[in-house]
């Protein structure tokens, strides 16, 4: 597991072009083996500011914004929770026994309001955890395809600052094509807006937030846990906080994906900037996106347009962050955006889980960035942080009703197991994607600029009537193209 330290090394390193190795932890193996064919096998009864260039003072430490690295907690003594709240603790219920929560949430990203939401929306206690204020800036992309709105808390309206129906893609700057849908393909927000409305939503449902504070560590035995139904949180300024649950939702290089054992298999760095432009340029950008197959293996860049601001980025495999920083400025530059002064400037670390990386812990379950969940190719996330949040909500509070360990091993298997039955087998078919995008990105170019049905099947994602893992496997064509795509990958004896 990257530390928070390492994690900021990491930007800081794209800037003077050194390259860090990969940082993996191993861990408690929390979901069962693939069966042959790689279907996840059921549990037993389941049915940051910085420059571009000087990208080391980037909040590197959270891949995609869904969760602080250190959120916060509550206190846990009946006499202190009940007598007061802090500045930053809304919501919640007056006359409800403060000793034990049901279920904490650490975290209050997409993936963390999500669980909230649906653990509370079950009449549960639930407190929320977030170490900024609300709302605060997150280095993200801010795309919005079908599958996200599908998954959003009842009643919660997206903060749209654009409708895209027109892509144009380029191969390294050249061979632009671009392409239209009658239909929006995905709308564009920006973090703070979106992260606010979902923490909002999770208070409406019941839950509890509180911000300011950071979580020190996590703990589920010892002379702090007064019983094997207990988790305790202790927060940094030495308060302690107990759940009967608890849902982990403060990214990849947080308390809770260090306590699981989260294992890494893919590392990415991502730097982006926020340029504002006169009206001429942006009306230019209105409604449309560009997207660059970059000069590094498995790179590409975008413009995202968000009313009079355009967020620019890149992301390639972590390890070259001075060749990373060189196609960024290279791509500004070439969109003619480089005399623009950029408003925010960030950089971050996307981190995608090994396939049978565990997912819990005793009565810690982890979602989103926590649980290294993102699409491998695209390193989409939000649509992951909301899917899988609400599924941690849901079976959190399973685990809380459990009377003993082997029950509470058992919900948090199939919390496991319904990950890796769905967003699993996405990422799996994301994964041979990436492979084979690194290999002939050329191809990848020329099949969705030139062959109609490919790009039906991208804006059909983007729109969200059907996944990646569902084009594979029910269109026979695609099938076909991608076990070919692997094969040639494994004559040539790459990855």
């Amino acid at each position: 597991m990257t530390s928070e330290n390492e994690a900021g090394n990491e930007a800081g390193e794209a800037a003077d072009g050194r390259s860090p190795g990969d940082a993996r932890d191993a861990g408690p193996d929390g979901a069962r083996d693939a069966t042959p064919d790689g279907t996840p096998e059921p549990a037993p009864d389941a049915r940051q500011d910085s420059a571009a260039g000087a990208a080391g003072d980037a909040e590197a430490d959270d891949p995609d914004g869904a969760a602080d690295t250190g959120d916060a907690g509550a206190a846990a003594d009946a006499g202190d929770e009940a007598g007061t709240a802090s500045a930053g603790e809304t919501g919640g219920e007056a006359g409800a026994d403060p000793g034990v929560w049901d279920v904490v949430v650490i975290g209050a990203g997409p993936a963390g309001a999500s669980a909230a939401y649906a653990a509370a929306g079950q009449g549960r206690r639930v407190l929320l955890l977030e170490r900024s204020e609300l709302p605060r800036y997150k280095t993200c992309g801010g795309g919005i395809i079908g599958l996200s709105r599908e998954a959003l808390p009842d009643g919660v309206e997206l903060p749209l600052r654009d409708r895209v129906n027109t892509v144009t893609f380029t191969m390294r700057g050249r061979l632009g094509r671009t392409r239209r849908s009658r239909r929006t393909l995905f709308g564009l927000v920006n973090r703070a807006e979106l992260d606010a409305r979902l923490a909002e939503a999770a208070q409406r449902a019941g839950a509890r937030l509180r911000t300011g504070v950071t979580v020190a560590r996590v703990e589920q035995h010892g002379p702090d846990v007064p019983d094997r139904r207990t988790v305790a949180v202790h927060l940094a300024d030495g308060e302690k906080v107990l759940a009967r649950a608890v849902v982990g939702a403060d990214g990849s290089a947080g308390r809770t994906s260090s306590h699981v054992g989260v294992e890494l298999e893919q590392v990415d760095l991502g730097l982006e900037a926020e340029i504002p432009v006169p009206p001429e340029v942006a009306d230019d950008w209105r409604g449309r996106v560009l997207i660059d197959w970059g000069p590094l293996p498995g790179s590409y860049g975008w413009v995202f347009p968000k009313g009079d601001t355009l967020t620019v980025g890149v992301i390639s495999a972590r390890g070259d962050g001075a060749a990373t920083k060189r196609y960024l400025e290279e791509f500004t530059a070439r969109l003619g955006l480089a005399g623009f002064e950029p408003s925010l400037s960030s950089g971050h670390l996307t981190r995608c889980r090994a396939h049978n990386s565990p997912l819990s812990r005793g009565r810690v379950v982890v979602c989103g960035d926590a649980a290294g969940l993102l699409e491998p190719w695209t390193r989409e996330g939000i649509s992951y942080a909301l899917r899988s949040g609400r599924l941690a909500g849901e079976w959190a509070v399973r685990i809380a009703e459990a009377q003993d360990a082997v029950d509470a091993r058992r919900q948090a298997l199939n919390y496991a197991f319904a990950v890796k039955a769905g967003l699993g087998v996405e990422m799996a078919v994301g994964r041979r994607l990436l492979a084979a995008f690194e290999r002939h990105p050329a191809v990848f170019h020329a099949v969705l600029t030139g062959f109609r049905p490919a790009w039906h099947m991208f804006a059909k994602v983007t729109q969200g009537t059907t996944t990646l893992g569902e084009i594979v496997r029910m269109h026979p064509v695609a099938h076909r193209t991608l076990t070919l795509l692997d094969r040639k990958g494994a004559l040539s004896g790459s990855r």
